[in-house]
């Protein structure tokens, strides 16, 4: 009896199309017996092997570097390819909802009326914090920022870095006539969500003349696309100013400082002080819709948020939902939270990944 054997180079599967060449090449000299035992063969290759359907998402920038080495590090695993482009939230909110994408990503969570509209569910998969990051001639790192002085700068009020303002919250500091020169996102930004929900936290001021969205009416400034645009407008340019995710100011060097939060303390953006933020959270919706800009606690930063991963409760293509379904529980193990960690970004708790797991029993698959 002939033996069908289908070799596996590395970690890279054969494509489902070979598999079948080889089936049709072989099968007419197999008997019957033979037959059933290569079909139960086929049966016990692993999904990945048999399948291995390429999957695509969009949006955030936030959570980019860690989506980067989520997908390399699943395609080894699995050697499913996970193409992701980080066009913004609002572009991936628009690619999800027109299904030209597997997955969405975005920083600010959909509501429940858009979910049930489009039938989607979201998902928290990490958070962190938005950091304070300038570039301002003989300043180093440590800047102190208020509420008060954040909201002045973006709202065009404080001009020039020797503000007496500014002054007074850091009187040790020899600040230099300069002018500031505000950064902002110039995309449908979660980030810009987080930021701005902050703002209008904080101050009835800009609550009332710009709010709290993706994308807002900015009264001052020069804008980026993307996190890494802001991070590359700051670095470049002396006396500004910006908001941008802290993995990409950890690993570009940028120069940023702690913010004043609820309880008065000033406060540096890391993992710890954004878990403390998020730990303020008594009470998990049922669609995740989740928000601890100016959280109460001292050890609290102010400004973090989660990000969440968007997609369809029923699934229309059995090959890839099932490849999506996997890459995305893989993403709330301890491995998968782990590299979050790693990359400077928050790792959700226990009991958040249950419920998440809980809910993606709800997805359905069409057959």
């Amino acid at each position: 009896m002939k033996r069908l054997k289908l070799k596996l180079k590395g970690n890279c599967p054969l494509l489902a199309t070979d598999i079948r060449l080889k089936i049709i090449r072989m099968l007419s000299g197999i008997a019957l017996p033979g037959l059933a035992a290569v079909m139960l063969g086929l049966l016990a290759l692993p999904r990945a092997a048999v399948a291995g359907q390429p999957l695509s998402g969009a949006g955030s920038t936030f959570v980019y570097p860690v989506m980067t080495k989520w997908s390399y590090e699943y395609a080894q695993k699995t050697g499913v390819k996970i193409n992701y482009q980080p066009i913004g939230s609002g572009g991936g909110i628009q690619q999800i909802i027109a299904k030209t994408v597997d997955f969405g990503a975005s920083d600010a969570p959909l509501t429940a009326q858009m979910m049930k509209e489009h039938g989607l569910m979201q998902m928290p998969d990490t958070s962190g914090g938005v950091a304070i990051a300038y570039n301002i001639p003989g300043v180093g790192k440590g800047l102190k920022f208020t509420p008060g002085l954040l909201a002045d700068i973006y709202l065009g009020k404080i001009t020039n870095w020797n503000d007496p303002r500014i002054k007074a919250v850091n009187p040790d500091v020899k600040l230099p006539d300069f002018p500031v020169i505000v950064v902002h996102r110039s995309d449908g930004s979660g980030t810009t969500f987080i930021f701005t929900s902050y703002l209008s936290d904080v101050s009835p001021d800009w609550a009332k003349k710009v709010g709290r969205s993706i994308s807002v009416n900015w009264p001052v400034g020069i804008g980026g696309k993307g996190n890494p645009g802001v991070a590359g407008f700051i670095t470049k340019t002396r006396g500004s100013v910006g908001y941008v995710e802290l993995a990409y100011v950890l690993q570009n060097s940028m120069t940023y400082g702690p913010v004043e939060n609820k309880s008065g303390a000033f406060v540096w953006p890391t993992i710890a002080s954004s878990q403390a933020a998020a730990a303020t959270v008594k009470r998990i919706p049922a669609d995740f819709n989740i928000m601890f800009v100016n959280a109460p606690g001292k050890d609290s930063y102010p400004i973090a948020g989660f990000t969440y991963l968007i997609i369809y409760k029923h699934q229309t293509n059995p090959g890839k939902a099932h490849e999506l379904l996997d890459f995305v529980k893989w993403i709330y193990t301890a491995q998968g939270q782990a590299m979050a960690k790693s990359l400077d970004y928050v790792p959700l708790p226990a009991s958040l990944i249950h419920k998440i797991n809980e809910q993606l029993k709800e997805v359905t698959i069409q057959k």
